[in-house]
């Protein structure tokens, strides 16, 4: 943990001081432990990453020691335990995508914006980090920025949602190639009629 994250003051906003509440209601009394996932994930959500004091008010609003929030913290790579830039472009580098070409991705975002895997730009609008297996092998290879999936994807089309992004537009997520989901990459191949 950042050292500096110890002095980040931090408190839940009225609205999600309330949707956490709604969270530990969902467990049994002596159970609120469960909610450390979902609670350090809106804690995220709302800085931008977990500075130690967001962890602290989370131990402190489950009452559980908050050692039992940094194993979570820690364990768990969807968790940034440091700043991070306003679009975290996580690439995934597991076998599927590293044969289908996820080092062209990885070189198209080091070419645009700058960095490494584990950096942040400048201006602080971009974090690229490296992620193992995505899920969806099929549409490799694959990007995820914040929420969003990017499959399907080259040199390219890596290129253009990096450009976006950059306008502040919204690139379209899914496969970039028009692929409907996972079917085959030269479109279905059975049941192509409803009889």
């Amino acid at each position: 943990m950042n050292e500096s994250s110890e002095t980040v003051p931090f408190f839940f906003t009225a609205d999600n001081l309330k949707q956490a509440e709604d969270v530990i209601r969902r467990y049994p009394s002596g159970k609120q432990a469960a909610a450390t996932m979902p609670l350090l994930d809106l804690a995220q959500r709302q800085a931008g990453w977990l500075p130690r004091t967001a962890m602290d008010y989370v131990a402190n609003l489950l009452q559980i020691p908050s050692i039992s929030v940094y194993e979570v913290a820690t364990f768990y790579t969807m968790y940034r335990l440091h700043p991070i830039g306003r679009y975290h472009v996580k690439i995934c580098t597991s076998i599927s995508c590293f044969l289908c070409g996820s080092g062209k991705i990885l070189q198209t975002c080091r070419d645009i914006l700058c960095i490494n895997f584990g950096e942040t730009t400048i201006d602080k609008q971009f974090t690229i980090d490296e992620i193992e297996c995505a899920g969806a092998c099929v549409n490799a290879p694959i990007v995820q920025i914040g929420d969003d999936y990017f499959e399907d994807l080259d040199g390219v089309s890596m290129r253009k949602i990096l450009e976006s992004l950059k306008r502040g537009e919204q690139p379209k997520a899914g496969s970039q190639r028009g692929r409907q989901c996972s079917c085959p990459a030269g479109g279905p191949t059975t049941l192509k009629t409803e009889d």
